[in-house]
């Protein structure tokens, strides 16, 4: 499992062999989105960082930047763009395309982007001179690149013009450049097909064994293409568009197609192509007929406009029944398993080779449609549903069998736990669900489980493996600390990390020095491959390679922070940035003072922010328009569907009480960084602590902290804080546990998902109230929910343990304010983590100049300052702040 390329934003991508497509978003790119043009064009760039966001929250692992256009100024634009990029840590994340065909805007590209970038790209069309001189210089900025099949003749157009190119091309890098051959990627020009020309027939046929040719003789070399360009001829007809970019991306992975420029929006998934239009596409990309391009042309007339039918029928009945079962579990069906189970049982006679037989059969189907795309999370969550309740059915049969043949086949056993401190287990179920459907046994200890336990019941059990999970910072320093037992214990058991604050880079630099044998699971779908390797023979080189990897992503993060440039607390406290505070921006709150506030479900549901929900069920895509999401869009609506099924009864049957409490207070900032909180005798009651960015910052780019949004003491000008804590409430916990009771995972996590919106509805609505009434700073405002979602509100509300305000600790002054636990019956775990899990807390600021911004990495002076006001031990400070201290 050899690495083929490793790119980075500022997270590695590494492409392995057995890596699947490597999919390059193409919306950022003003020649092909004429959003994208007429936003870079009107200077609005915020909102075309939101493309970009979309682009990546949409599944794309690298992200295609183009700003060439004649009235544009394409260098300026370039550099603007990519420097606003790498302050959106969501977007940054994947690596960049620099795309252009000037090559002073892709210098200028290489020149301000951070991690390690592709070119796109450069050609042999001006000479070998120009050739060398470019790849110099893209190897010196320490990129990879697009290689055109162009030379100074011109555009490759056959297969014996690419293989010639390409070769020549291969040959000055690697042998008179000293380009690695694994930083080049080539681009054998994808034509448009069904032209009706005769010398285009073969253009796919081409770009596919010119493709083979290179994976054959040209070692380490990529090969990519701009896919969309291959349905040229048929602009406007959507259908048949997006099968050509099916079926070529099929045919063209077979032939060795690593990568390649295409909008996901634009690709049906190819099982679902219709059959005729199929055959037709294919007759096309494999010129497989004479008359191929009059078939399809002929096609594509017929379907302009029409919309695709979907027929339901319960035919399927009427199949064997191994067949039956497979569909039931594909199709997460569970109106006649038992019945079919009990045919099986009459039929097969012991149940454990039902279930080692038909059952595991189509839960082989289930694993390998998840693991090739062409199933997604939710239907998984289904199957095992189904899965469960059939196995229901066959346990007192299997009690019986056991019981009379003394014999108790071992299977793989994997332990399960979110760590000490965390209540968070959404992740972690779905991982659970997804390991079971596969033969694995699950030992899950729930939530908040402290290492001992955890080690405890791994030996108790005798386990395969450990998998722990964690969404707040503090489980990060939890699963250091299992780590380090583990080594002290002498145990070998592969350690698998999940969660929402997990990272490869955190595995790498703090778990992977302390315990050789763990692995970062980035997300459910890949769970099962990994933990099924590491039950192969070959588990030692398995997980050495992970090793490898990890040693050398830790290597590059640490020489990168060496680099890194950070002010002392002083000299940031002198960047900071300094407002102005007048009677004109500082409004007296209405009610001050601390507050209870209860709220109904069907109050909170326009307030829903939809997407993260899909998210949580590993469905990436902005609502609502994922639900017309060519890949994904059938199963979202369905998903969503049977969400509004599931909010309806909650609200019919007053299942979810949600409860929330605010308080608000005079304040004022004092020693810079430091804002106190007075009652209405000017009194002080409490204090928060608000970090600084310490990084040295360009010219004119102040160090924030949220501070600044405070008026200072000495200004004598009297300000004003607030702070809430909100939740769903302890009831619909309760209630999703009465399906996990019933083995019904599928319900037990939709309860949940949906209780998390609640909770953040719940925080927005609140605000909302805060603003126009409670505060009363924005009474005229009047908002729509997605504009509430795109924060185009006057004020900000961030939250303790988030990147404004990073440290946990700060969520001890808000109960102490507010007494939340008394009150509304929210608490806190000893790792600060809130219970019920469904709950949000935060604080007001209501300045017009407050923003969201990332305090960063800080250094230790700051944290001797921070010890000194909380009163706290430095060592204590230190684990709090360890995510964010640069050492």
């Amino acid at each position: 499992m050899s690495i083929k390329l490793t790119l980075s934003g500022l997270e590695p991508l590494y492409i392995r062999d057995n890596s699947n497509f490597i999919n390059v978003g193409e919306r950022t790119n003003v020649t092909g989105s004429k959003k994208f043009l007429r936003l870079i064009q009107n200077g609005d760039f915020e909102e075309a960082l939101q493309i970009a966001r979309d682009q990546v929250e949409g599944g794309a692992q690298i992200i295609d930047i183009n700003m060439d256009e004649g009235m544009l100024d394409g260098k300026e634009a370039m550099i603007k763009f990519l420097r606003l990029v790498a302050s959106e840590p969501d977007i940054c994340r994947v690596p960049i395309m620099i795309d252009s065909s000037k090559w002073e805007i892709l210098e200028a590209g290489l020149k301000n982007v951070q991690g390690k970038a592709i070119v796109n790209s450069i050609s042999l069309k001006e000479g070998e001179e120009i050739f060398i001189q470019q790849a110099k210089k893209i190897r010196r900025y320490g990129a990879a690149a697009i290689v055109m099949a162009f030379d100074e003749i011109g555009q490759a157009d056959n297969l014996e013009r690419r293989i010639e190119i390409c070769q020549r091309s291969y040959d000055i890098l690697v042998h008179q450049v000293g380009f690695p051959s694994t930083d080049i990627i080539f681009d054998v020009n994808i034509f448009p097909l069904a032209t009706g020309m005769e010398e285009h027939r073969r253009n796919a046929l081409d770009f596919f064994e010119a493709t083979k040719w290179i994976k054959e003789n040209l070692p380490g070399a990529l090969v990519s293409g701009g896919v969309s360009n291959a349905s040229f001829s048929f602009r406007g007809n959507n259908q048949v568009r997006e099968a050509i970019h099916s079926v070529f991306l099929y045919h063209g992975i077979q032939y060795g197609m690593d990568m390649g420029i295409v909008n996901p929006e634009m690709l049906e998934i190819y099982d679902s192509i219709p059959k005729d239009l199929l055959e037709l596409v294919e007759d096309v990309v494999l010129n497989r007929r004479d008359d191929a391009t009059e078939r399809l042309i002929d096609y594509a007339e017929n379907v302009k406009g029409e919309s695709k039918k979907v027929k339901k029928d319960e035919e399927w009945r009427n199949w064997s029944l191994e067949k039956r079962l497979e569909h039931s579990l594909v199709k997460g069906i569970t109106e006649y398993i038992d019945q079919d189970t009990a045919e099986a049982l009459d039929q097969i006679g012991s149940p454990l080779r039902v279930i080692e037989g038909p059952l595991m059969d189509g839960m082989n189907v289930v694993g390998d449609l998840f693991g090739s795309g062409k199933m997604f999370l939710p239907q998984v969550v289904k199957s095992a549903r189904v899965m469960k309740r059939s196995v229901a059915y066959l346990t007192p049969y299997l009690e019986e069998e056991k019981r009379k043949n003394n014999s108790d086949k071992p299977t793989a056993k994997v332990l399960m736990a979110t760590v000490k401190g965390d209540v968070h287990d959404i992740g972690k179920n779905i991982v659970s669900v997804v390991l079971s459907c596969n033969g694995f046994e699950i030992i899950d200890l729930g939530v908040m489980v402290p290492a001992d336990k955890i080690l405890k019941e791994a030996e108790k059990h005798q386990v395969d493996m450990i998998g722990l999970s964690g969404l707040i910072t503090p489980s990060l320093d939890e699963m250091v600390h299992v780590a380090k037992e583990m080594k002290r214990r002498n145990l070998s058991l592969p350690l698998l990390i999940g969660g929402a604050t997990t990272s490869k880079a955190h595995t790498a630099v703090k778990i992977s020095p302390e315990y050789s044998q763990v692995v970062h699971i980035l997300d459910a779908s890949r769970s099962v491959p990994v933990a099924t390797k590491l039950l192969s023979k070959n588990k030692s080189e398995y997980l050495k390679e992970f090793q490898e990897e990890y040693d050398v992503l830790r290597t590059g993060f640490l020489n990168r922070s060496v680099k890194k440039e950070y002010l002392s607390l002083q000299e940031a406290r002198i960047n900071k940035l300094k407002l102005e505070f007048n009677q004109d921006n500082i409004k007296v709150p209405n009610e001050l003072g601390v507050h209870e506030i209860s709220v109904s479900v069907a109050e909170l549901i326009p307030y829903i922010d939809w997407t993260p929900f899909f998210k949580t069920w590993e469905l990436y895509g902005k609502f609502p328009e994922l639900l017309n999401d060519s890949l994904i869009g059938e199963e979202a609506q369905k998903l969503y569907k049977e969400a509004l099924d599931f909010l309806e009864k909650i609200v019919e049957n007053s299942i979810c009480q949600p409860k929330g409490i605010y308080g608000l207070f005079p304040a004022n900032v004092v020693e810079d960084d430091v804002i106190e909180i007075y009652d209405s005798t000017q009194q002080k009651i409490n204090q928060f602590i608000s970090l600084r960015q310490q990084a040295k910052k360009s010219k004119n780019q102040p160090n924030l902290s949220l501070a600044d949004f405070i008026a200072p003491k000495e200004s004598g000008i009297q300000d004003y804080i607030g702070c809430f804590v909100v939740t769903a409430g302890e009831e619909i916990a309760e209630y999703a546990k009465e399906f996990e009771q019933q083995q019904d995972d599928y319900s037990a996590i939709m309860v949940k998902a949906l209780a998390d919106r609640f909770a953040e509805a719940f925080a927005e609505l609140l605000h909302e109230k805060i603003r126009k009434e409670f505060w009363g700073y924005a009474g005229n405002e009047s908002l729509g929910n997605e504009d509430l979602i795109q924060e185009k509100y006057q004020g900000i509300r961030p939250a303790p343990g988030y990147p404004a305000c990073p440290d946990h600790l700060e969520k001890l002054s808000i109960w102490e304010l507010l007494q939340p636990e008394e009150r509304i019956g929210v608490q806190l775990t000893e790792s600060l983590a809130m219970y019920p899990v469904a709950s949000v807390s935060g604080y007001y600021f209501a300045h017009p100049n407050s923003k969201y911004f990332g305090v960063g990495k800080i250094k230790i002076d700051q944290v001797e300052d921070f010890a000194k006001q909380k009163k706290i031990d430095l060592e204590l400070a230190r684990k709090w702040l360890s995510p964010n201290l640069a050492e």
